[in-house]
C-alpha cells in the first residue's frame, strides 16, 4: 500500500510496487480477513432488506464452490463465464476461481445472446455460472458452444437436469480448500475489452493485477488503511463484470478489509443512488462520467445533509467544471479524476490530498507506473501542451499478459517497451495530463486537431442540456466539422428546430473556448448510443451522420 505522504514529488519519486514472485487474490482478499469479525458484503436485496456477509462466510463459500468445481473435473487454468450482477454469488464464483487456479470471465448480465456467444465461444469457457436470466440466453446457445461442459445457475430449475443448482453444489462440498499455490504471473481472468470498434478482445490479467492497481485506488480516494480508522464503506454503480467495478472498488476494498455494498441493479437510478448513500453511510465511491452526469441532471441545486463521502472517484471521460463544482457542493467533496484502460488500468489520478486540483486534468502518473505522452513518429513529447499519445512503459504493475489468443493483436498494443493507449492528451510544465480523447475521435477542421471533451464540457454547462456528444464529420471545404448530438434537458425541445436554443450553444462555446471550436452541426436526440460501460460510442454518431455536400456556406 502506498505510504501516507503530503508531497506528490517525494511519493512518486521513493515509493516501489514490490511484487512477490508468488500471489494469489484469493489468499490477499477473503483468507486474510477470515478469523476476524469484519463484514466483506453489505447486500441489498430488492425487497429493500439487506444482509452483512462476513469475510469468513464468503471463504467458506467460495472454498465449497472451489471444491465442486474441482469435482467437476474443471482443470487448472479452464475458463469460467460469470454472468451475474453485484451479488454475492458474483464474489464467492471469482474468489472460488482464484483459489483452485481458474480462469474467471466476467460477463455483464445485460448481454445480449450474440455478445454471450462470442466471448464463451473465443475464451473456450468450461463452465458458466448464471442467474435464470442468463441461463434463459444460455439455452439458445448452448450447443453452439463446443467447450462448455457445465451450466450451473444461482436460481433452481426443476426441469432441466443439465443444469447444476449453485447452492446443491455447495451443500455438498466441504468448506475448507486449499489454495492452488499461483505464481503473481498465473492467469486470473479474462476481461473483454468494450471497444466501440471491432471484435471484442479478451484482456488476460494475472494475479498481480491486483497489487498493481493499490497504488491507483488509494490515489483518488486519499489513501486507505486496514484499521478501519476512517470507518471507509465502498459503494459503486459500475456492475462487477467490469474492470472498473471489480478492479477499481471490490477487490481493492476487500484487500483493504473494507466492506463493500452490493446491489444487483438493472438500470442506474439517480434518486435511488442518493437513498442508497445516505442510508447506508457510503465514505467511498466510483461513479463513472455518465452517473455522474445523471445524478446533477436530477439534483441541480438540492444540498444532500445526509450524504457523508469522504472521496468520490471518478474515470473513463473527462468531468469539466460545471461537474466538478456541483459535485463539491451536492455531494461535499471534491471528485478525484483518474485514468487507465481495461489492459493497465489506473495510472494517471489526481489525489486532492496531496495535489492540487487542476480544472481539467486528470492528474498525474500514479506512483509505481511511468507515464509519458509520444508523438505519432514515436518520439517523446518534451514541451507542455504539445499534444501525443499516453502510453505507459510495460513493466507496469496493473499491465495485462496480453490479449487471449491473439498475439497480433497483443504486439500492436505493447511496442518497443511501452503500452499503447490509443488515448491523446497534453501535459503542462508541473506534469498534470489533460485528456483530449481517442485517437480515432480527434477532429481534424480546417488544419485544427480538435478534441471533443472540452466542447462537451462546455456545452454541458449550459442548463438546457443533459448529455452530449461531439464528433467530427465529412465536409468537403474543411475536411471536417464539428457536430453537436445533445440530450435536451426538456424533452419538449425534441419537437421543434430550436434555432435559438442552438445559436446560444454556438455563441457560448465561441466565447468560451474558440472561434473555431464551436459546433457548426446541432442536432438533438431522445438518447445517446453507450457501451455497456456507459461510455459514448462516438464512431455510431460519426456512421449515422448523412453527409451534406453543399456545406460550403457554413
Amino acid at each position: 500500500m502506498l505510504p501516507k505522504s503530503l508531497n506528490y514529488d517525494h511519493l512518486y519519486n521513493t515509493f516501489n510496487l514490490n511484487i512477490p514472485s508468488k500471489f494469489n487474490i484469493a489468499s490477499a482478499t477473503i483468507d486474510k480477513f477470515a478469523n476476524t469479525n469484519r463484514i466483506a458484503l453489505k447486500n441489498l436485496k430488492y425487497n429493500g432488506e439487506f444482509e452483512n456477509l462476513s469475510f469468513r462466510f464468503i471463504q467458506k463459500k467460495s472454498n465449497q464452490l472451489a471444491n465442486a468445481l474441482d469435482n467437476l473435473n474443471l482443470n487448472k487454468n479452464d475458463r469460467v463465464g460469470i454472468i451475474l450482477g453485484q451479488c454475492p454469488e458474483t464474489l464467492i464464483s471469482h474468489i472460488s476461481c482464484f483459489k483452485s487456479g481458474k480462469i474467471s470471465i466476467p460477463l455483464f448480465n445485460l448481454f445480449g445472446i450474440d455478445a454471450l456467444k462470442f466471448r464463451l465461444i473465443d475464451s473456450s469457457a468450461s463452465a458458466v455460472i448464471c442467474d435464470k436470466h442468463g441461463l434463459e440466453k444460455l439455452m439458445k446457445i448452448k450447443y453452439e458452444l463446443p467447450s462448455l461442459k457445465h451450466i450451473i445457475c444461482t436460481e433452481k430449475k426443476e426441469s432441466d437436469n443439465e443444469i447444476l443448482f449453485f447452492d446443491d453444489l455447495l451443500n455438498r462440498s466441504k468448506d475448507e480448500y486449499k489454495n492452488v499455490n499461483t505464481n503473481s504471473e498465473d492467469p486470473a481472468l479474462i476481461i473483454y475489452t468494450s471497444g466501440t470498434t471491432g471484435d471484442p478482445k479478451g484482456a488476460l490479467l494475472p494475479h498481480r493485477t491486483l497489487l498493481g492497481h493499490i497504488p491507483g485506488v488509494e490515489m483518488p480516494h486519499e489513501f486507505l488503511s486496514s484499521d478501519l480508522s476512517n470507518n471507509d464503506c465502498f459503494w459503486t454503480p459500475a456492475d462487477w463484470a467490469w474492470i472498473g467495478g471489480l478492479f477499481d472498488v471490490l477487490l481493492p476494498s476487500l484487500y483493504f478489509g473494507i466492506p463493500v455494498i452490493s446491489f444487483r441493479s438493472s438500470k442506474f437510478d439517480p434518486e435511488f443512488t442518493f437513498d442508497l448513500m445516505e442510508k447506508f453511510e457510503v465514505k467511498n465511491t466510483f461513479l463513472p462520467p455518465t452517473s455522474l452526469k445523471m445524478m446533477k441532471s436530477f439534483n441541480l441545486y438540492k444540498s444532500r445533509d445526509k450524504i457523508h463521502l469522504r472521496t468520490v472517484g471518478s474515470g473513463g471521460e473527462a468531468l469539466g467544471e460545471e461537474l466538478l463544482n456541483w459535485g463539491k457542493e451536492i455531494l461535499n467533496v471534491g471528485i478525484n479524476e483518474f485514468y487507465g484502460q481495461t489492459e493497465c488500468n489506473l495510472t494517471v489520478s489526481n489525489n486532492g490530498l496531496i495535489m492540487k486540483q487542476k480544472l481539467g486534468s486528470i492528474g498525474r502518473p500514479v506512483p509505481g507506473h511511468k507515464v509519458k505522452l509520444m508523438k505519432d513518429d514515436g518520439t517523446f513529447i518534451s514541451k507542455s501542451d504539445d499534444e501525443g499519445e499516453i502510453v505507459v512503459q510495460s513493466n507496469s504493475p496493473s499491465i495485462f499478459s496480453g490479449y487471449w489468443n491473439n498475439d497480433k493483436e497483443t504486439q500492436k498494443k505493447i511496442i518497443d517497451g511501452w503500452l499503447h493507449t490509443g488515448d491523446y492528451a497534453t501535459v503542462d510544465d508541473e506534469g498534470y495530463f489533460y485528456f483530449k480523447g481517442r485517437k480515432d475521435d480527434l477532429i481534424n477542421s480546417s488544419g485544427y486537431r480538435i478534441g471533443p471533451t472540452e466542447i462537451e464540457n462546455s456545452i454541458l454547462s449550459l442548463q438546457e442540456v443533459e448529455m452530449v456528444a461531439v464528433v467530427g464529420v465529412p465536409n468537403e471545404l474543411r475536411g471536417e466539422i464539428i457536430k453537436a448530438v445533445i440530450v435536451p434537458r426538456e424533452k419538449s425541445l425534441l419537437k421543434n428546430k430550436n434555432e435559438n436554443l442552438k445559436d446560444k450553444i454556438k455563441e457560448h462555446v465561441k466565447q468560451n473556448l474558440a472561434a473555431h471550436e464551436y459546433p457548426r452541426l446541432i442536432e438533438f436526440v431522445k438518447e445517446l448510443p453507450l457501451t455497456t460501460t456507459g461510455k459514448i460510442k462516438r464512431n455510431l454518431i460519426r456512421k449515422n451522420h448523412i453527409e451534406v455536400k453543399n456545406e460550403r456556406k457554413i
